[in-house]
This record gives structure tokens, C-alpha cells and sequence, in this order.
């Protein structure tokens, strides 16, 4: 997945780096950073639609407050994803539009 996201990190000292899967495509991404930084990173936008109206939205805040970074982490959805470090490994996936809370396995689906 190519990074066509406007986001762009500030200069720092190097970092470690983990591999996160952003909709199945391999990314690095500091081992500092949240699942919504990485959605940002791998310039996934928009990360997930509303449920009502399936309006598209993206992290905005990224301190726990708005509730717009809402994605599917490791198979769970509604995960604010700035509030969950990433670990190697994880895999993030958008979020769209309604999700089935009574499925079998409580993961969206049944």
C-alpha cells in the first residue's frame, strides 16, 4: 500500500520499528506509535464510516476524546486506535458502516 497520506512524522532520533498489517499489507511503523498513527501512516483513509449515514471519518484527536479512530484491531472491532500501542504482528483493518454485536463470536461475525 502506497503512503499517499498526507501524514508526515516530525524529524526524530531512529527508532525501533514493528510490522503491523494495515488491511493485510505488511507496514513498519515506530514501536512508539499508536494503531491510529499507523492507520495514518499507511495513509488509510478514510479508516472507518459511520454506522448511520456510513459518512467516512479518520483519527482526528489522537488523545482518546472524539472516538473518530474507531477500527477493527486483530480480528475486534471499535477499537480506539489511539489509545492501543502496535505490536508486532497486529493487524488493523477498517471499520465500515454498521457491525453485527450479537454475532457468534462478538467480533462482527457471525
Amino acid at each position: 500500500m502506497p503512503n499517499a497520506s498526507p501524514f508526515e512524522r516530525l524529524p526524530c532520533r531512529p527508532q525501533a520499528t514493528v510490522t503491523v498489517f494495515v488491511e493485510d499489507t505488511p507496514i513498519e511503523v515506530s514501536q512508539h506509535d499508536s494503531a491510529a498513527a499507523a492507520v495514518l501512516a499507511a495513509g488509510l483513509l478514510p479508516s472507518r464510516t459511520t454506522p448511520a449515514s456510513e459518512a467516512p471519518r479518520a483519527p482526528y484527536c489522537l488523545m482518546g476524546v472524539c472516538f473518530e479512530c474507531l477500527i477493527e484491531i486483530d480480528g475486534a472491532p471499535n477499537q480506539q486506535g489511539c489509545m492501543i500501542p502496535v505490536r508486532e504482528g497486529m493487524r488493523i483493518r477498517r471499520q465500515c458502516g454498521a457491525r453485527d454485536m450479537h454475532g457468534e463470536d462478538h467480533h462482527g461475525v457471525a
